[in-house]
């Protein structure tokens, strides 16, 4: 199968015989193919593993122990929000910075969580505290 755009034939090929640039027979402006950025709204399974460098094991045992969300397509595939491989460095800094094992990561992400939502809603009603933020 070629999945090739038409009239693209021979662009960006090196060595294939046909010319690149002006000059060549098979591109022209008005055989531009142009294509839009559109970001992923999910990720699967492998690229969250590759973007984190994290085994795909791994990550599903993240799931599994509840450290990251993810969702299930109609095949059955994991499915990851596109913020999932932060979330992941975060644990992997976790475990190597404090030692902790992957259920006490949990406690200390909803810890961590929930001092975020109580400092936003510090900022959020103008009171600020005596402390400056921890973070």
């Amino acid at each position: 199968m070629n999945d090739r755009p038409q009239g693209a034939a021979g662009v960006g090929r090196a060595g294939g015989g046909a010319r690149q640039g002006r000059g060549s027979a098979d591109f022209t402006p008005s055989t531009a193919v142009r294509y839009a950025l559109v970001p992923a709204t999910r990720l699967s399974l492998n690229a969250v593993a590759h973007r984190s460098g994290l085994h795909p094991d791994l990550v599903r045992r993240f799931v599994a122990l509840g450290l990251i969300d993810a969702e299930r397509d109609a095949a059955g595939y994991l499915l990851f929000d596109v913020t999932a491989p932060a979330a992941l460095a975060r644990i992997q800094r976790l475990r190597t910075g404090l030692c902790l094992n992957y259920a006490s990561i949990g406690l200390v992400l909803d810890l961590l969580d929930r001092i975020s939502l109580l400092e936003a809603a510090l900022r959020g009603r103008g009171t600020r505290s005596e402390t400056p933020p921890w973070t």
